[in-house]
């Protein structure tokens, strides 16, 4: 698993993580940062840039997991972020995933200290990972 992160601290606290490739990377500036790399799992939290929607998908696996929480439109009630640009529009992060399977979304309003907040999050999967998963009889 690759950590990236803008934050080089945060990136050092995972350095002795077995299994994980920790990595602090811009991945605003320039090209796409990991051409050809493929990733079980892409975990993104309150970041959003577009642009980088198409990379995300092509580096997931044919039966990874994205997980997927930002800011939506509606946050700038409660403060920062409020820029449009950095907020959700309604329905925004499962339309981005196309391709994959949702397999959960959400959107609206959380009470979080010392604010709330308006937040989109989602789950969703490869087409090769087999879904419904099965369950354990009952």
């Amino acid at each position: 698993m690759v950590a990236v992160d803008r934050d080089a601290a945060a990136v050092s606290a995972l350095a002795d993580e077995p299994r994980i490739d920790a990595r602090a990377l811009d991945l605003e500036a320039g090209p796409w940062r990991l051409p050809g790399e493929r990733f079980d799992t892409i975990v993104v939290t309150n970041y959003l840039h577009r642009p980088l929607f198409p990379h995300l998908l092509a580096a997931l696996a044919d039966d990874g997991l994205l997980l997927y929480e930002t800011f939506a439109q509606g946050n700038g009630v409660y403060g920062r972020p409020a820029n449009p640009d950095f907020l959700l529009a309604p329905g925004e992060l499962p339309a981005a995933a196309m391709g994959l399977t949702v397999v959960a979304f959400e959107q609206g309003y959380v009470a979080t200290a010392p604010r709330g907040a308006v937040i989109a999050r989602l789950a969703a999967v490869g087409a090769r990972r087999p879904w419904p998963p099965p369950l354990p009889a009952p």
